[in-house]
């Protein structure tokens, strides 16, 4: 357990941003499971909106998010062949 009194308020901090980030972090990530299994337009426009949330509350750097969307529309492209 921290003992200095700037640790007490970094672990407080950290556990009220963890119980908002979390559920955020586990749709996103849910979302592009289902995307992953059944590639449809729709999926990939949740999976999209799930991970634009999540950047926009910095769980996801802009950059991954970038590569995560690449991948799933690779998957929607061989869906179509």
């Amino acid at each position: 357990m921290p003992i200095l009194a700037n640790a007490k308020k970094a672990l407080r901090q950290t556990k009220r941003k963890t119980l908002f980030n979390r559920p955020l972090r586990s749709k996103a990530k849910s979302m592009m499971d289902v995307m992953k299994k059944l590639p449809s337009s729709e999926n990939l426009s949740k999976a999209f909106s799930a991970i634009d949330t999540a950047v926009k509350r910095h769980i996801f750097h802009k950059n991954k998010a970038a590569r995560l969307k690449s991948q799933m529309s690779k998957l929607i492209a061989k869906a179509v062949k």
